[in-house]
């Protein structure tokens, strides 16, 4: 008799196992779930030890309390940084983007781009976006057994962030291994050098200390370099002709900063949201069968896959006073992490969490962010982009299944899928 996987992520795990720093924790699909079950269950505000010279973090993993701590940056900032690294006064002064930024400097900073990212904007992608989509499950699907990560979810979001940043096509590829090298700093399979190691003591000043972000600044200097002076509408031009609202201009510094954010940030979540959504979908054949049926559904379904996904684990914040929260006491200075996946699983919000429901409604998941100054700047085109992918993709399949093992990234900071090698038929 088989477990199913509901039964197997609530599985009581002592609470003396948990250990969500420990990166090899998330390279499975059962793991992570049962960690953050027990944690929701038993010590919702949970004290993490970490290994080395870190100080350890409060792990935040019920969706009420991840909401209040993500709309309060006055008691809980992101300006000491959002990843669990601690960073010293230098390192912020040189490696801080919008993420890692606060009040009237974050909205200013936001406020550049935050127009071509609104509706407006993005509706008029919509031709272009189905365009590349039928273009690329044309390609994909011709071949009946393929990964669907190198040819569907990491090909389509790429060809997105390239026409926003109007680079050629050519360049995907290289953009697509800058952000497995960055945010892939845990894993030795795309690391160029391991965020642990000593080795990265070098790269201390480089953001996710990771050498491919000097190779993301050259790219992105050169195009500012073409582009400044200019009246082009792309996301590089905007960065480099235009004065945020609070009358400070973008220093080199702010753009390497911005830029490389848009690399890494424009890519890996959408990709990995498509990924796991489509693994949801074979795992769950009656789910496919719903979509497929009604695809009215999309829509729903589509906030359905953000709260599956969660292709972020967590962001970080660090406490501005002492505070309590969820009966325990956080001092001045505690990192304290928002584990948005355990969020999206709390059985407090959601009625049974661990079975996909492609028509869940309310669907108050915590992917983008809830309410927060933080908000996701790019959560309309992914919404977007998700939902034409699977209009598009749901009525051309026959049959599909999986045809090989689903590896996954070594990280605790980014829920990501390697390979999906699957075979289909088509409809």
């Amino acid at each position: 008799m088989t477990t199913s996987p509901h039964t197997a992520v609530t599985e009581p795990l002592p609470l003396d196992q948990v250990d969500l720093a420990n990166p090899d924790n998330f390279t499975d699909a059962i793991t992570p779930w049962r960690m953050f079950h027990t944690l929701r269950h038993q010590d919702p505000v949970h004290w993490q030890p970490e290994p080395g010279s870190n100080s350890g973090f409060w792990s935040v993993t019920r969706h009420e309390d991840i909401v209040r701590v993500d709309r309060d940056p006055a008691t809980f900032t992101s300006t000491r940084f959002v990843n669990l690294e601690e960073v010293d006064e230098n390192q912020i002064t040189r490696r801080a983007s919008v993420l890692e930024m606060d009040g009237l400097r974050h909205r200013a900073l936001r406020g550049l781009l935050q127009r071509q990212f609104g509706a407006g904007v993005i509706n008029g992608y919509t031709e272009f976006l189905r365009g590349l989509t039928a273009k690329t499950l044309d390609t994909a699907l011709a071949k009946g057994r393929f990964d669907f990560v190198a040819e569907v979810s990491a090909d389509f979001p790429i060809n997105v962030l390239a026409r926003l940043l109007d680079v050629p096509d050519e360049d995907t590829r290289q953009l697509i291994d800058w952000g497995n090298r960055i945010i892939g700093n845990t894993d030795p399979e795309y690391a160029d050098v391991l965020l642990d190691s000593a080795e990265s003591e070098k790269y201390r000043d480089l953001p996710f200390r990771s050498p491919a972000a000097l190779e993301v600044f050259d790219y992105g200097r050169e195009l500012a370099r073409q582009r400044r002076g200019g009246n082009g509408t792309d996301l590089v031009s905007r960065l480099v002709n235009e004065t945020p609202r609070d009358g400070v201009p973008l220093s080199p510094q702010d753009f390497d900063n911005y830029f490389l954010l848009l690399v890494v940030a424009g890519n890996e979540t959408t990709r990995h949201t498509i990924t796991h959504s489509m693994l949801a979908l074979i795992q769950h054949p009656d789910q496919l069968s719903r979509l497929q049926h009604d695809p009215s559904l999309i829509p729903a379904a589509v906030e359905e896959f953000l709260r599956w996904a969660c292709p972020v684990y967590h962001f970080r914040r660090t406490a501005t006073r002492d505070v309590e929260l969820g009966g325990k006491q956080i001092k001045e200075g505690d990192k304290v992490v928002m584990w948005f996946a355990s969020g999206n699983r709390d059985e407090e919000v959601f009625g049974n969490p661990y079975d996909l429901d492609v028509a869940r409604r309310p669907n108050d998941h915590l992917t983008f962010g809830k309410g927060s100054p933080h908000l996701c700047l790019g959560n309309l085109l992914a919404r977007t982009e998700i939902r034409i992918m699977f209009e598009e993709l749901i009525p051309r399949i026959g049959r599909i299944r999986l045809a090989g093992d689903v590896p996954r990234v070594r990280s605790n900071f980014v829920n990501g899928i390697k390979k999906l090698p699957v075979e289909v038929t088509t409809a």
